[in-house]
């Protein structure tokens, strides 16, 4: 399993790592769907060849490939939006937030899945990248759609847990290769 192989290469120091993959992952409450297209779009979010390696087999076996093309679209399109929307946000000239972004979002749109599960994977790569404008934004639509503040957490935790356990592999791989 993908999940068990990930804990045992984490070194000692990430026991908690450990603990909190198993925690939101493997004990998740979450509907497959939402949770393999969560892990799959905030895998592809860190650009860590070991999580994508370990993490996308797995989501690709529980997610159908609608779901699956999904995710993966998600993880796309946010790293566009997240680098436009939080540069809009950081600048001081807010006259740039009042222009037509002109980028391609028809995926948003038509996803191909249930809007809030799209959603829901929006966010979670919105959290790994940071921004801020695109959280609130797909936290509202989130809610909008009835998604309860506890499924939006677990996203959270699984987009932080992801990130950590990335950056964890791939500076220890980089280390070994010094």
């Amino acid at each position: 399993m993908a999940l068990d192989d990930l804990k045992a290469a984490l070194p000692g120091y990430a026991k908690d790592l450990k603990l909190n993959l198993s925690a939101v992952i493997g004990n998740s409450d979450l509907p497959a769907q939402q949770l393999w297209g969560t892990v799959l779009a905030c895998a592809m979010a860190t650009r860590s060849p070991a999580m994508l390696r370990e993490l996308e087999p797995e989501a690709k076996a529980n997610l159908k490939p609608e779901a699956y093309d999904a995710a993966k679209g998600a993880a796309a399109v946010m790293g566009m939006n997240n680098v436009y929307y939080r540069t809009l946000h950081l600048l001081s000239d807010k006259e740039y937030s009042s222009m037509r972004a002109g980028l391609r979002m028809n995926i948003i749109g038509t996803p191909g899945v249930e809007k809030a599960d799209f959603e829901l994977w929006c966010f979670a790569v919105s959290a790994i990248n940071g921004c801020g404008q695109c959280l609130d934004s797909h936290e509202a639509v989130l809610k909008k759609a009835g998604v309860e503040r506890e499924v939006i957490q677990a996203s959270i935790r699984i987009a932080s847990v992801i990130q950590a356990v990335a950056a964890t592999l791939d500076s220890e791989a980089a280390i070994a290769s010094i």
